[in-house]
């Protein structure tokens, strides 16, 4: 249960938390998958990833790497 400042629970600021948390660990999940991809379309095409492959979140702003 999430506690404000004070110590009381805030069921509503919890909710809310909770909400972004498993929206970003879906976003992650996805960006794992998109790697995974690319790596077999690189292949697939004969060649070799030999570096990082570095993306960032148009929305969010987060950069993956």
């Amino acid at each position: 249960m999430y506690m404000n400042r004070e110590g009381y629970p805030d069921i509503t600021a919890g909710k809310a938390i909770r909400q972004a948390s498993a929206e970003e660990r879906k976003r992650d999940g996805e960006v794992g998958i998109l790697i995974t991809m690319l790596k077999q379309i690189i292949s697939l095409a004969g060649f070799e990833l030999v570096g990082r492959i570095e993306l960032k979140d148009r929305k969010t702003g987060k950069e993956y790497k």
